[in-house]
């Protein structure tokens, strides 16, 4: 049989077609446009999805046997907001996860409602990319558009309302909302009230693996599929990348070098640390996670590359950088502001230790190690909660780059893990879709039947101890300039 994962990221759609050996038989990308309307803010048109979605999903079937298609799954980017009205109409663009404009929001949360109540109700404290901030933002800045609201949705929860006509999501992606009683995985009373918001407005949460149902009859005759494929709930991008690498059950560990960057321990138990430093969240294989995410990993070396250096040779920049551990330049990786450890949605990236001898390399070097640094930042809460990690998988778009995985193992004193089938989400997403489907009883049957290493990074003593040193100096710059901003 074929499963399909759809993978609904930030700059375009990736649709990946995965029999049951998990083999891929084709890959599919739609781009749509991301918009900044103003500073900081950032938004996208869910009907560009949709489009996209249904474009790719044509494109991807037309030179299959559409009659093995037996199932769908997703993984999405997490936190956006995307509202309803009684029409089913889309009120306003969707407020994306990187999207800082409801910072005073964030602060009215954490410090009037208090982040020990935040913390007791969802686990978790709020940041300016989360859900409910930004429902309130809505609600005092639209209060036209916050009355019509009829339902409320994630991006991926949207494609599966349009597919099926299900208004559902799943408690990885509902995790990261603000609004889940994530122990219980249920919605918080207490939440909906402080956000004055009703639950009937919220969708039903299923498991990443459920099916939420099969594809509506339209939908199954525009594509020459079945109306019997069914359609899984899916997961968060992160939840669903970690499902595709085999980061299941206790003590797995992903780093993800995607748009933003993450640091995914998966766990049986539900556990948060004291100072919500940490986002603690349902996984996707039934259990739980801890997760630290920065806004800008690879989007760093995108944003270097691209607007300042004017290449598209990211490779050919790397050829130069031969003297790891030794660079005298650091870079503050936060040029949308930062999640984890810092929940700090002001302060901005920056340069530090530059000198009349620094070149183009140590600067592009410095870009890379900025961002293994920071994700070490998220690594070090989850140590001093006592848990052991020793080794990780590693994906994402910078994980391309043998070099930024050497930094990575040596800054995180780990061994680095490479599967052998790199697709993250996607791949994530067709296996919920068949597990969902039957064909595998769990999702951790599916990862141990599925998911193989082809590839090891370990780390190399003499540079785990020179990038120690540099890590503790890193570790005095953030607080040494975010009163800058």
């Amino acid at each position: 049989m074929l499963y399909i994962g759809v993978d609904l990221g930030t700059s375009a759609v990736k649709l990946l077609l995965m029999d049951e050996t998990g083999s891929i038989h084709k890959i599919v990308s739609k781009e749509y446009p991301l918009y900044f309307p103003h500073s900081g803010w950032s938004e996208q048109n869910p009907k560009d999805w949709m489009d996209g979605v249904m474009s790719g999903l044509k494109e991807l079937l037309c030179d299959c046997d559409k009659s093995k298609v037996a199932g769908i799954g997703f993984g999405g980017q997490m936190h956006g907001l995307v509202t309803l009205d009684a029409k089913d109409e889309v009120i306003r663009p969707a407020i994306l996860w990187n999207d800082g404009r409801s910072a005073k929001q964030t602060d009215y949360l954490n410090t009037v409602i208090g982040k020990e109540v935040l913390s007791a109700c969802t686990a978790n404290i709020a940041f300016a990319g989360f859900t409910a901030p930004k429902i309130l933002w809505m609600q005092e800045n639209e209060p036209e558009n916050f009355a019509r609201i009829q339902k409320i949705m994630l991006p991926k929860d949207y494609i599966a309302y349009q597919l099926t006509g299900v208004f559902c999501t799943d408690v990885s992606d509902a995790s990261g909302m603000l609004l889940m009683d994530v122990k219980n995985k249920c919605w918080s009373e207490k939440m909906l009230a402080i956000c004055h918001i009703r639950k009937e407005q919220l969708p039903k949460i299923y498991e990443s693996f459920e099916c939420v149902g099969c594809v509506k009859p339209e939908i199954a005759k525009e594509l020459g599929i079945s109306k019997t494929v069914k359609v899984a709930a899916g997961a968060g991008d992160n939840a669903a990348a970690a499902v595709g690498t085999g980061t299941v059950g206790e003590g797995g560990c992903t780093l993800s070098l995607g748009t933003s960057g993450t640091v995914f321990i998966s766990s049986r138990a539900f556990r948060v640390d004291e100072n919500n430093a940490l986002h603690a969240f349902a996984h996707a294989d039934g259990g739980y996670h801890l997760m630290g995410c920065m806004l800008s990993a690879a989007s760093c070396n995108k944003w270097w590359m691209d607007e300042i250096l004017k290449t598209k040779e990211y490779a050919k920049e790397q050829e130069g950088i031969q003297k790891l551990g030794e660079n005298s330049v650091y870079f503050l990786p936060y040029l949308m502001g930062e999640r984890s450890p810092h929940n700090d949605p002001n302060v901005r990236g920056a340069f530090l230790g530059l000198s009349m001898d620094s070149t183009r390399e140590d600067m592009t070097q410095a870009v890379l190690e900025g961002v293994a640094f920071a994700l070490r930042d998220s690594l070090e809460v989850a140590r001093s909660l006592g848990i052991d990690i020793s080794s990780a998988k590693v994906c994402g778009g910078g994980a391309k780059s043998l070099l930024w995985k050497r930094i990575l193992a040596n800054v995180m004193n780990l061994r680095l893990d490479v599967v052998e089938t790199e697709e993250g989400p996607g791949y994530g997403a067709a296996m919920l879709a068949a597990v969902a489907c039957g064909e595998f009883a769990s999702v951790q049957e599916a990862a141990k039947q599925l998911v193989h290493v082809a590839a090891s990074v370990e780390p190399e003593p003499e540079l785990v101890a020179a990038y120690e040193k540099k890590y503790q100096t890193f570790r005095m710059l953030y607080p040494t300039i975010k009163d800058c901003f």
